[in-house]
């Protein structure tokens, strides 16, 4: 290459041409992303110290906050004259900008208070308060608070038709296949309320079991679909707390509430995945009117309500929705609405479960598909393709006589002739829309989902598609996605499509299956199975922040744990499953390894302090299961590729997973009792999980192969990643675990629990390229073969079989070798919430270049590499009020260049060495290119 083409492409990589300083003003930090309980603007936190949290932006480099001014008011207007008359926290001479605890007088129920904070960093500089508009209302912490508001519903279930726990699979038993549950009236109720003077401030107070849609004065209130969360409703029932402010109006008012069964009650009808009845649907409800004045007023949910039949004459959240828009009564929700021919509502039994705030991430509709092509595959139907296997809704604008009905069948498959295929995914499953004849009439459902790419659409089409026998026309039709609202936080993008198309594959899998609980699949199942919580935890945590709806999780395992100590597979536990599918070791354990996760993550250790009693009673039930600290139960790696068709382990002894993830909890519990300051269970745990291990190594390893047991490879990996092998021992059964891939052509075999540390064994000793080659083939089972068999989502099964879903959570554990791999992002071991990054990335053959990109608790972290050229050049953005260590992967003599400037020349960049093949740099905050010619020094 001739010297000005190489002077050329290395001023291209720079983004700049050398030249004289100039002096700087100083940078002042800014504030930004004030955070609640790590929500932004919560309501409901029913918490005595909300914990505040920020970030901090500043262009200059290695900023670290060294003060805090916290202001706190109950007006806004307040806080921007810089008065905090509730709180004014002074200088506070602090790093700490995470979870600082709220330290004025107490709070009150109901009441919205707003804050800013303003910081001081290392360079002597001050920021500005913090601009965004923080606030957070605090929820009813006490029964009282909810003045007397009565539960209300069309009518009260027959205790004898109380089904809890649920049947699994009625129709398959000849004891509930006939059982008639469901059948119940879906209400509407309605309250009317007049306002006599300027309102400050409306909050509402509600929830609806199963489901509720909030309506005043004719507006559906928020954008949440299918509130409240799921959860066990004898022990927590979940209200949401809402600003209905600018609903409120001077003079009548009316409030109007729709209700759904969701997992409340689950008819015996239709695709039936579970006979569950907790009760009849009902409701309760505060509003809470603040006047100008400074008065008050309450209308609360009691007997004065009226109540009628809704159009929803069928919900089911497993086989799906019928409305009639016939039965529609226009007006229901509006103060001129005439009631007289309601009935008043029925004072209903309150659940069980004790109402708690929903303060999380709601579900919600999260995008919106158009069909990519529309054809009629029978004389009665047309199919819809929306592209896109995906959790959601139809939104349908139709234009018929009064009368007609036109039936939806949602699959993710197609069978013979382009018809619909719900074999795998829970069938039957549809809507069904009845006319009301008076134009263009749109409809979705409100409580009920499925995972589908196509629409089946019976009696009716588009106008551009010409049959007898369809009736009515389409006008227009959508996919609605909907998921938790996490807000996306990680980005991963390269050069190799294969690799760009395996992280969409996983991520719709991702978005589909984040509901209220973490969901396996959005169609048959919809239950919270725990495994994937923790082994698919670090691939959604990089691109999601799910703070609020792990949290949610561990509370649900803490409800459903039995009192001998076991914690199910699923949470919560709506049905009891036989055998492995309740009681399975890797399933449980969820609830130690959660709770550790979210402080690694987020630096909360208050979550496994709460959750401490559960964890030590699960490692308890779990002692007490084991013979000769062996367990020998539960399913195992589920899904391994063996040489039957997929399901409970083939190639790996369940004992051998069983008890590996049982040694992993006793670690977990050692780490966390030194962390609360707890001595005699640091002992106690240590000292059994030593036990564990020796018996493991005896039965399990060994000596003259290499190999643990089978010599599989969930076998291998899993004792390397838990820490179960001996260090003389790890380099030799690492080679085996590699010998054995290469072996057998880098074929994937291992399942659901095996994959997770099969990623993680090879990414931490060094083997991240065999990572890639594993999942870089599209000829056998795998991402790439999914692909190529027209997947859009993660499947269940590697092969992506047609009998099987095709669109599961489970096996997406590349999406974490994304970051960690290549991408290098890490935390030091004694880090919490990325205080102390690292960022060690590894050159991969075949994915020269390419970055990833997350949101920390603190910022953004981003890393990108790119091997294409003449130079290796690595770029890292580090966020304010943290450090990094950076290991680059260059040779011992290279000349590494930063940005357009020499290294040496950088005193903010400390250099701390060379180790195992790796450039070590200690950096402060900022922007960093770091650039290495190929071959030279």
């Amino acid at each position: 290459m001739k010297k000005s083409t190489l002077l050329a492409s290395f001023l291209v990589l720079v983004g700049s041409v050398p030249g004289f300083a100039q002096p700087q003003q100083p940078i002042r930090p800014v504030v930004v992303n004030p955070r609640v309980e790590y929500l932004t603007n919560p309501a409901g936190l029913e918490m005595a110290q909300p914990r505040l949290s920020w970030e901090i932006t500043s262009t200059a480099r290695a900023i670290m906050q060294t003060k805090y001014r916290i202001l706190v008011a109950d007006d806004w207007s307040k806080l921007v004259l810089n008065t905090g008359n509730i709180w004014d926290s002074k200088e506070v001479s602090s790093e700490q900008s995470q979870l600082v605890p709220y330290g004025g007088p107490a709070l009150k129920a109901g009441q919205t208070y707003y804050w800013k904070v303003m910081v001081w960093d290392n360079q002597g500089q001050l920021s500005d308060y913090s601009k965004d508009t923080a606030r957070f209302t605090m929820g009813l912490m006490q029964p009282a608070d909810w003045s007397n508001a009565q539960w209300i519903g069309y009518d009260e279930l027959d205790a004898a038709k109380r089904y809890v726990p649920g049947v699994h699979a009625p129709g398959a038993s000849k004891d509930y296949k006939s059982v008639v549950s469901g059948n119940h009236v879906l209400p509407l109720l309605r309250k009317s309320f007049t306002v006599s003077k300027p309102v400050k401030r409306a909050t509402a107070f509600v929830t609806g079991l199963g489901q509720y849609e909030l309506h005043i004065n004719g507006v559906k209130i928020g954008d949440h679909f299918m509130s409240p969360g799921w959860t066990n409703y004898d022990k927590r029932v979940l209200y949401d707390v809402l600003d209905v402010t600018s609903q409120v109006a001077n003079g009548e008012n009316a409030i109007g509430v729709m209700l759904g069964n969701g997992f409340y009650n689950i008819p015996n009808e239709r695709y039936r995945k579970a006979l569950l009845a907790y009760g009849n649907p009902k409701m309760i409800m505060k509003l809470l009117i603040e006047y100008a004045d400074g008065t008050k007023s309450e209308v609360i949910s009691d007997a004065s309500w009226k109540t009628a039949q809704s159009p929803i004459t069928f919900s089911s959240i497993y086989a799906g929705e019928d409305y009639n828009a016939t039965l529609e009564q226009d007006g229901w929700d509006k103060a001129a609405f005439s009631d007289g021919a309601w009935k008043a509502a029925a004072v209903v039994k309150a659940p069980a479960g004790k109402l708690v705030a929903e303060t999380g991430t709601p579900v919600k509709v999260m995008a919106t598909m158009a069909p990519q092509s529309c054809v009629k595959n029978s004389d009665t139907t047309v199919l819809f393709d929306f592209g896109q296997n995906a959790s959601g809704i139809i939104k349908i604008t139709v234009r018929g006589q009064k009368g007609q009905v036109i039936r939806i069948f949602p699959a993710e498959l197609l069978g013979e002739e382009k018809r619909v295929n719900q074999k795998a995914s829970g069938k039957p499953y549809y809507y069904t829309y009845t006319c009301k004849g008076t134009g263009d009439e749109e409809w979705t459902p409100r409580f009920s989902y499925y995972g589908f790419r196509y629409a089946e659409v019976s009696y009716a089409a588009p106008d551009t598609i010409k049959s007898k026998k369809l009736t009515t026309v389409i006008k227009d039709i959508k996919m609605l996605h909907t998921r938790n609202s996490a807000a996306q936080i990680g980005k991963f993008e390269s050069r190799e499509d294969l690799m760009n198309d395996a992280s969409t594959l996983i991520d719709w899998a991702i978005r589909s299956n984040m509901q209220s609980v973490l969901t396996d699949c959005p169609h048959r199942e919809k239950l919270g199975w725990l495994e994937q919580t923790y082994l698919m935890g670090e691939s959604i945590h990089f691109n999601y922040d799910i703070y609020s709806l792990y949290k949610k999780i561990i509370a649900d395992m803490m409800a459903d744990q039995t009192t001998d100590g076991l914690v199910p597979d699923i949470a919560p536990e709506y049905v009891l499953f036989d055998g492995g599918f309740r009681d399975s070791p890797e399933w449980g354990s969820a609830s130690v390894i959660l709770p550790y996760l979210i402080y690694q993550w987020y630096g909360d250790k208050t979550v496994m302090q709460e959750a401490w009693p559960m964890m030590t009673k699960y490692v308890a039930y779990l002692k007490s299961k084991a013979s000769g600290n062996i367990l020998s139960y539960g399913l195992g790696d589920w899904y391994d590729l063996g040489p039957q068709a997929p399901g409970v382990a083939q190639l790996t002894p369940k004992e051998l997973t069983a008890t590996a993830i049982y040694y992993y909890d006793l670690d977990l519990l050692t780490k966390m009792a030194k962390l609360m300051g707890k001595s005699a269970d640091v002992s106690q745990y240590a000292a059994l999980a030593a036990d564990v291990k020796k018996s493991f190594n005896a039965k399990f390893y060994d000596a003259s192969s290499h190999k643990y047991s089978t010599g599989s490879q969930t076998a291998q990996s899993m004792p390397l990643a838990v820490g179960l092998v001996e260090d003389a021992n790890k380099a030799a059964v690492l080679d085996q675990l590699k010998t054995d891939i290469i072996t057998n052509e880098s074929a994937l075999t291992a399942g659901d629990i095996g994959f997770h540390f099969l990623v993680d064994a090879l990414t931490k000793n060094g083997s991240a390229q065999t990572v890639y080659e594993m999942n870089s083939d599209n000829k056998v089972p795998g991402y790439g073969y999914q692909l190529a068999k027209g997947a859009t989502a993660l499947t269940e099964s590697w092969a992506a079989l047609p009998d099987k879903s095709n669109n599961h959570l489970m096996l997406g554990h590349l999406m974490q070798w994304f970051y960690d791999g290549p991408g290098g992002i890490h935390q030091e071991d004694t880090s919490v919430a990325y205080k102390n990054i690292i960022i060690n990335p590894e050159p991969i053959m075949g994915l020269e270049k390419g970055s990833v990109s997350f949101n920390s608790p603190y910022g953004r972290i981003y890393s990108e590499w790119d091997h294409q050229y003449v130079f290796h050049v690595f770029t890292i953005v580090i966020p304010a009020n943290t450090t990094a260590t950076v290991y680059l992967p260059v040779p011992a003599n290279a000349n590494i260049m930063e940005s357009n400037s020499p290294l040496n020349l950088h005193k903010e960049i400390k250099v701390l060495g060379y180790e195992k093949n790796r450039q070590i740099f200690k950096l402060g905050s900022g922007k960093y290119k770091f650039i290495v010619k190929k071959g030279g020094q």
